[in-house]
């Protein structure tokens, strides 16, 4: 195969500072074979022959049919993926518990809604990054908090997320859960723990200086468990007249 000189080009040597010049090679077979391909189009397709171009290579008809034919597929597969999609964003009409969680810079409060009647008492907690310092055997930095949500499991949850500063998010990858807090507004999300475990999460919205000592720990326990490991963190609830 013949080599020839194309042309010259510059390249800068970092060893001795200054710019050289080399040569780039190109192989010269490389235009033989482009004139001999297309000479036998030429040769196998010439205007004698083929007066008119084949409808099933250069068709209209075809062009048209298998763009509509792809469009209507992806319009079937669009419905019941839409139809799965708001579906998956509904809340359950009945949950089980709701619970509460405010974010803060740069900590969270969780209420278990369904025990702040009057007559009884309120469960409201904070719940913060434990340092470093503070880990037990077994404990994850940055992952680990001081008070963890309890929750059942099995059991159809609505959480409701609102900050008091700035936007904030309550993310669980695990779960399958991560939703925007915006100030001012009230989302909700629904969630349902089929196992047992502790499950890990952080706040994927960057809102400051401890963005990352923010984490959020979920441990779903047995439902029979549930009511003790609650009324253990119950707090009094406290009442001012105006």
């Amino acid at each position: 195969m013949a080599i020839r000189i194309s042309r010259r080009s510059k390249s800068y040597d970092a060893r001795n500072n200054r710019f050289t010049s080399r040569y780039l090679f190109l192989p010269h077979s490389d235009f033989g074979f482009r004139i001999t391909d297309l000479g036998s189009r030429f040769m196998a397709f010439p205007l004698s022959k083929n007066p008119i171009p084949q409808r099933i290579v250069h068709g209209t008809t075809i062009e048209i049919l298998r763009t509509i034919f792809p469009s209507i597929i992806l319009m079937f597969i669009a419905i019941p993926s839409f139809a799965l999609l708001y579906s998956m964003d509904e809340v359950v009409v009945d949950p089980a518990i709701t619970i509460k969680a405010i974010g803060h810079q740069w900590y969270r409060t969780y209420e278990y809604s369904d025990y702040n009647n009057f007559d009884e008492q309120s469960l409201t907690f904070d719940s913060y990054t434990i340092p470093e310092d503070d880990l037990e055997l077994g404990q994850s930095s940055l992952l680990e908090a001081d008070n963890r949500v309890v929750v059942p499991a099995k059991t159809h949850l609505r959480i409701i997320v609102t900050p008091t500063d700035v936007p904030h998010s309550w993310a669980v990858p695990s779960l399958g859960v991560k939703c925007d807090v915006v100030p001012g507004r009230l989302n909700q999300i629904s969630i349902s723990v089929q196992r047992e475990g502790v499950y890990y999460g952080q706040c994927s919205e960057i809102y400051g200086t401890n963005h990352a000592f923010t984490p959020i720990v979920v441990e779903a326990v047995p439902s029979k468990d549930y009511g003790s490991r609650v009324s253990n963190q119950l707090i009094p609830q406290t009442t001012g007249e105006a």
